[in-house]
Formats: C-alpha cells, structure tokens, sequence
C-alpha cells in the first residue's frame, strides 16, 4: 500500500464520495494506505457516514484564503503523514453572487493548493482538478455558442471568449498547465455534469437531495401512489444529458489517476453512462423509488421544488419529529435561492458528452442505471436520518 490520497473539498458532494470510496477500498484492497479529508467547514467523521478506518484523517478549518501562502503552508505542513500523499484530488469551491469576486477567490485558492503540495509532499504523483461542462458552454443555455454542439468531447471546441472569462477554472488549468510543466508529477481535468450525490452535513446547492426532501414532503402530503408532476417545462423534459454522481465521478477518477494511459494534462468528461437519458426517463424512476407515479403535466411548471417545500414547511416539521429526522436541512437560510429552478426548468437544451475517452481508451467498464445512481443519493439520505426511509 503506497498510495495516500489528500481530498480539497471534502465535505462536499464529490469530495464525500472520493473519500468513501477510497475508505472502501475502489479499486481493490491494498491500494491506498491513508486518505486525507481536508474541509472549511468541521465535519464530525462518524456523522460523516464513513467507514470507521484508521487511514482516514479528517482536518477541518482549511481556509485557502486565509493569510499568506507560508500561512497556508504551515497549516498543510501540521498534518501527521503530509509527506506521504501521493494523489491530490481538488475539489474546493467558494461560491459568491460577485462573478469576478468568485473567479479570483477560487483561481487563487486553486494556486495557493497546489503549490503547497508541491513543496510538501515530497511523493506526489498525481494531481486532480474537477471542473465541469461549463468548458462547452452548458450554462449559457440557449446563448451557448453554436460552434458548441453536443455529444461534447475533450478535446473538440471549447467556449472561448465573451463568457469564458467569467469561468474561473480556465485560468487554473492554464496556470496548472505551466507551473506542472517541468514537475515529475501529473495531472488530469475531470469534467463532470450536474453532480448528483450526499452529504451528510448540509449542503446548498445538491439537486439530488433537494429532490429527496421534495418527494419524500410530496408523498408524505399526498399519500403513497400519488400522482407527482415533474416540475419543469415541457423542452426540459426531453433534454439530452447524463448523470454525473458523485460515486461514479470519484470510481473514474481514481481509474484516471492510477492508469498508466493517462497523459499529462488530459481531460476527461466523467458520467454514470456512455448514453444519455432525458428527465422524461428519468422522473417516473425517482418517483417511483418514493411510491409515486412521476407524470408530466400538461402545462409547464406545474410546482416549483423549493416553493412547495416552504409552503408545506408546517408538514416537513411535523415529519422530523414523527421519522425522528434530523433537524433543518429540508431548507435554511443559506440554500441556494432558485437553484432546482435553473436546473429543472432552464437547462432545457441537449447537453449529452462523448465518454469514449474513459471507457474506450483507459478501459473504464461500469455504468450505472437511473434507478442505481438515485437509490443510493435517496438511501443514503434515509441511513443519515435526512429523510423517512423511502419504502415507507
């Protein structure tokens, strides 16, 4: 065992999940012999729903913008078995409604990160930096270039100027590009869609588990073998895309980091599988996990999630206390305002990738259906005591 990951970001989606499925030994036993979960925020490890595992060390309280970067440095030098991290997964991320405020805060955090482990770990071979599809434009919807056009490749036109300005991880990959350069160690993009996954502290910004709030209060309120309407518009229900969970994120970027086909600096579009579905699948599936009937209306909109989940709030109460739930996460102050909206009703364009890259030429074989990749966001929820479980 030679491997010893160090994870930016893991009190996140993605983060959570590459710490787990290390802690669970992908790809097989005998791999990895520690991982490092670095976070902002405190997370408290068995409330983390980790595998209780003496390679795990968890440290809490890593401001990347705190003070100078030797202050960030003798914070990451402090960590017992620094020098022993081989892989690097980058995952950190400060949001802010300041676009230009956001894009510098998180290109020099990514700077500071980086150069620190370089100087400190002495055993680094690889390096990982998440980025995700705004590189082809997804989030510009129906303003998305028309030189963009899907199924998206790695390596096929990228968004370039006006907006990609506003994107802050092509200025990191460009600076990672160069400050790697000459460095014994490599490096890879990984470029996910919309992640879907769990967290088990709360998290502001996760469709997957704002969904779970959602039909877990929908059938609570309207009973077992409901009708639930999906609530978008009619184009987003047919709009092409794959699920990018955070599970199967973390399993093909790990394959990427130990694969001896990787090349330095490539990048990689990562997804549950080689085809893409539409909400029209999709929605009758995750219903049906909460033993509803998912429909389309036949108007648009026909509910909004965070709209119904305020308005029913009086109910959701009423449940923590009858499923003995967990208190204040269904909704909070720092949710994202709109966020399921956007996602839901807006991204009503195709948006499918090419993920030949992963599975044809590095070898990368399992995918994962509708119903596997929402059962466990949704079961997990239900072993954290987030929501009922969905069987009842």
């Amino acid at each position: 065992m030679t491997n010893t990951a160090l994870v930016f970001g893991a009190s996140g989606v993605s983060g959570w999940a590459f710490v787990n499925e290390i802690l669970n030994d992908y790809p097989q036993k005998n791999v990895w012999s520690g991982v490092h979960a670095l976070t902002n925020r405190a997370l408290d490890p068995q409330a983390a729903l980790w595998p209780k595992d003496d390679r795990l060390t968890v440290t809490s309280g890593i401001n990347l913008l705190e003070g100078s970067q030797q202050d960030v440095e003798r914070k990451l030098a402090g960590i017992p078995g620094i020098k022993k991290v081989t892989h690097v997964v980058y995952l950190a991320f400060k949001a802010s409604t300041d676009t230009a405020l956001e894009v510098k805060e998180n290109i020099e955090m990514f700077k500071r990160a980086i150069t620190a482990v370089d100087r400190l770990c002495p055993s680094l071979a690889f390096v990982v930096n998440q980025t995700g599809s705004k590189t082809y434009g997804c989030h510009l919807l129906h303003d998305r270039p028309d030189y963009l056009k899907p199924p998206f490749k790695e390596d096929g036109p990228h968004l370039g100027p006006p907006g990609s300005e506003t994107i802050f991880y092509t200025t990191q990959l460009e600076w990672l590009t160069g400050f790697a350069k000459e460095k014994a160690w490599s490096w890879a993009e990984t470029r996910p869609d919309i992640i879907i996954g769990f967290v088990p502290n709360q998290n502001f910004y996760s469709l997957g588990m704002a969904l779970g709030f959602f039909l877990a209060l929908y059938r609570e309120k309207h009973g077992a073998g409901a009708e639930c309407p999906f609530p978008g518009t009619d184009a987003s229900w047919k709009a092409k895309c794959q699920d990018s969970s955070s599970d199967m994120i973390a399993r093909q970027t790990i394959h990427i980091m130990l694969s001896p086909k990787t090349t330095k600096g490539q990048a990689f579009n990562v997804a549950d599988e080689r085809k893409a579905s539409t909400w029209e699948d999709k929605w009758p599936v995750l219903c049906s996990l909460f033993s509803l009937k998912g429909v389309k209306a036949p108007h648009d909109n026909p509910i909004e999630v965070r709209k119904f989940i305020k308005e029913n709030y009086g109910t959701w109460e009423a449940m923590e206390e009858k499923y003995g739930l967990v208190k204040g996460h269904a909704d909070n102050d720092r949710v994202i305002p709109g966020f399921e909206y956007f996602l839901l009703t807006m991204f009503d364009v195709d948006r499918q990738f090419d993920m030949g890259r992963v599975y044809d030429e590095l070898g990368f074989a399992e995918e994962r259906s509708v119903k596997e990749t929402w059962e466990r966001v949704f079961g997990r929820m239900a072993k954290a005591k987030l929501i009922p479980a969905t069987s009842k």
